[in-house]
């Protein structure tokens, strides 16, 4: 039996990182993170928040496709295609197209299901300051029930493959008195019970704390390379030089260039979402969503500086480190602007871009590498936050116990 790591280097201090970091130095280990701006300053820290397993649906969905590829080239689109001549961006569009097929999307969806049972458990697990909070009501809110029926029919067909969806249907009349902060267009909707949220911001950083308090160090430096050294692994930083047992990479958007020479193929394309805060006249009891319009609406916070809604949305296919574009957060204003009342969407404050990892089947990439000793937690397209700390449990298990969880096998980053 191979020796168990007593130093492993994590790559990227967002959810998935650090809750790789926290799981392995439950399992023993003296951790090292490493990020090349800090905590969280990825896609973890504006994002919705949600950890919501009945939302919780693979990427690549026939919808998309039958929206019609002409519609993703509109800048109003919610899944955003910016005109492009990039080989690597038209091969991985043209791979996530293959899996956009309903086959393909049960095959997946079983995956998730698995996964969904799984996931609370694993934020429970976790020991940090920041609660996270249960949604109560966690709403849908549509302009038509045929609206409705599309996410009612993707629910009976998560249902027909072992998932579990606990949905109450809500007319006009149940769905305002539930939510007076809904706009006139709403015109009814559905309560899906058992769901939580967080603020992603003061949960990463929460756990960023927790890590450092149980001794691990948390360094800013960009990680330029990983190569297999004797029995160990080294990580050759900006700074220097680390040398470890074992290195796990959770560089999220910015992945594809360090595993790939670890025989890691497929390409991890930033899919970009935006956000911003407003602070409405009636805050919002809970979690707000808008399927047809692909926009979430979270409360972050009770009084003071922290009564703020955010506002969240878009799938952007572009490079991570483009700039914010404004035309993103007028997409976003004037898809829910009728859906919600007594909001100044002009007064919006910490406008945001992040870049989602995404995967051309939709599945994460999780565990062991080609290479000893070298492991990738990423992926996850818009559920890393989600899915973050079972992915740190499931890596952490597979670095330190050589314990290999069922679903590894579907998220085997060599697939």
């Amino acid at each position: 039996m191979a020796q168990r790591p007593q130093h492993v280097v994590v790559v990227g201090a967002g959810m998935v990182g650090l809750a790789t970091a926290w799981f392995l130095q439950e399992r023993g280990a003296r951790v090292t993170v490493v990020d090349r701006t800090g905590v969280m300053a990825g896609s973890s820290r504006g994002n919705a928040g949600w950890l919501a397993p009945a939302l919780t649906l693979p990427l690549p969905d026939p919808a998309i496709l039958a929206t019609g590829v002409l519609a993703a080239l509109k800048p109003s689109s919610p899944v955003y295609l910016p005109p492009t001549a990039d080989p690597r961006l038209l091969a991985w569009l043209v791979a996530f197209a293959r899996h956009c097929t309903p086959a393909k999307w049960r095959s997946a969806m079983t995956v998730f299901s698995a996964a969904n049972r799984e996931a609370l458990a694993a934020f429970d697990a976790l020991a940090v300051e920041e609660p996270t909070k249960h949604a109560d009501p966690f709403l849908a809110a549509f302009r038509t029930v045929q609206d409705r029926e599309v996410l009612v029919e993707e629910f009976a067909n998560v249902a027909a493959l072992g998932g579990a969806t606990d949905v109450e249907l809500l007319d006009e009349a149940s769905v305002h008195a539930l939510e007076p902060a809904l706009g006139e267009q709403v015109s009814c909707g559905l309560r899906i019970r058992g769901q939580r949220f967080i603020d992603p911001g003061r949960y990463v950083g929460s756990l960023a704390d927790a890590v450092r308090e149980r001794g691990g160090e948390i360094a800013l430096a960009s990680v330029e390379k990983v190569d297999r050294q004797g029995a160990g692994v080294v990580v050759r930083t900006s700074t220097g030089t680390i040398a470890a047992d074992a290195v796990v990479i959770a560089a999220g958007a910015w992945a594809s260039r360090l595993v790939r020479p670890h025989g890691v193929r497929a390409f991890v394309q930033a899919g970009r979402g935006y956000s911003f805060a407003v602070r409405p006249q009636s805050q919002p009891r809970g979690p707000v969503y808008f399927p047809t319009q692909r926009v979430a609406c979270t409360p972050l916070g009770e009084s003071g500086a922290e009564d703020a809604l955010r506002v969240a949305g878009m799938m952007e296919f572009r490079r991570p480190d483009a700039p914010l574009d404004p035309r993103r957060i007028a997409a976003i204003v004037d898809a829910v602007r009728p859906m919600l009342t007594g909001v100044n969407w002009e007064a919006r404050t910490d406008e945001w871009v992040g870049s989602r990892p995404c995967t051309a089947d939709g599945l994460p990439l999780v565990g062991a590498t080609r290479t000893p000793g070298v492991f990738v937690a990423g992926g996850h397209g818009m559920w890393g936050i989600a899915l973050g700390p079972l992915t740190g449990r499931l890596v952490a298990d597979q670095v330190m116990q050589g314990r290999t969880d069922p679903l590894l096998r579907s998220f085997d980053p060599l697939r």
